[in-house]
């Protein structure tokens, strides 16, 4: 049984505080025009926010998962092929990588495929026609897979051999083995770090700015350029990813105490 004293120091009072702190905030944005205002233009970029987050950390987690089964593949040039993709990834800033696929990557990409269509005969594109939208979609899925990739992993290992021993005694294929003996089992573990990843992602994601795709903290900065109104401004942008980031978080917690409670009745 928890004491009174036991259950007062693990109260959140930090939530109390970041409530309050939200709250005077929230009414200088209902009771001021300027943050009125400015809330009402940054609110057009959380769309773009949001689906960047989504996108990306989909096609991330579907990339990484790949990656993972590579990384314990027994085929040697597999495991070295995803080995060599997962260190030289990670070993790049999330802002350079940015950078390269836009602007290297993407116009490598496009001229690749159009000498392919001039022999297939299809339709060549132009390099704008890959916009930059999409080219920071495709920095973020690569960039977070490599980390993602070593989540799975972890979690895949994480596994007892003779559960999978006793799976291939009972004729299970490989694929079925996975489906429902390791996965199922591996979810506990990765939920909680992969959780992690997707709060990272909604901040990284800010970085598209440099891109000068119209996410949030891009039209933060073209408006604070225009209204000389930084203080407003960026207090508003702060606002919007703790919102995004500490509600993301708090679910994830939720999520954890109910697999903690789960594994406990198993």
């Amino acid at each position: 049984m928890r004491t009174g004293a036991q259950e007062a120091r693990e109260f959140p009072w930090w939530l109390v505080v970041a409530c309050a702190l939200g709250g005077w905030i929230g009414y200088r944005i209902l009771s001021d025009e300027i943050y009125a205002q400015v809330l009402d233009t940054l609110s057009k970029g959380i769309g773009i926010t949001i689906f960047v987050t989504l996108v990306g950390f989909f096609l991330a987690s579907a990339l990484g998962l790949a990656l993972a089964v590579a990384l314990l593949s027994r085929h040697v040039v597999l495991r070295q092929a995803a080995r060599f993709y997962v260190e030289i990834v990670r070993g790049v800033p999330i802002l350079v990588l940015l950078l390269y696929v836009a602007f290297v990557f993407a116009p490598a990409l496009v001229a690749g495929w159009n000498w392919l269509a001039g022999h297939l005969g299809a339709e060549p594109l132009r390099t704008r026609d890959f916009t930059l939208l999409w080219r920071a979609v495709m920095a973020l899925t690569i960039g977070y897979s490599a980390f993602i990739a070593e989540v799975f992993r972890a979690g895949l290992q994480s596994i007892d051999r003779g559960q999978i021993e006793a799976a291939e005694a009972l004729g299970l294929s490989g694929w079925q083995r996975f489906r429902l003996i390791v996965f199922p089992q591996a979810l506990r573990t990765i939920l909680p770090p992969l959780g992690n990843d997707f709060v990272a992602m909604v901040k990284d994601s800010s970085l598209v700015s440099v891109l000068g795709v119209l996410d949030v903290t891009q039209l933060g900065k073209v408006t604070a350029a225009g209204n000389f109104r930084y203080f407003e401004t960026y207090n508003v942008v702060a606002v919007i990813y703790l919102v995004m980031t500490i509600g993301l978080s708090l679910m994830l917690r939720q999520v954890e105490r109910w697999l903690r409670r789960g594994r406990g009745a198993g």
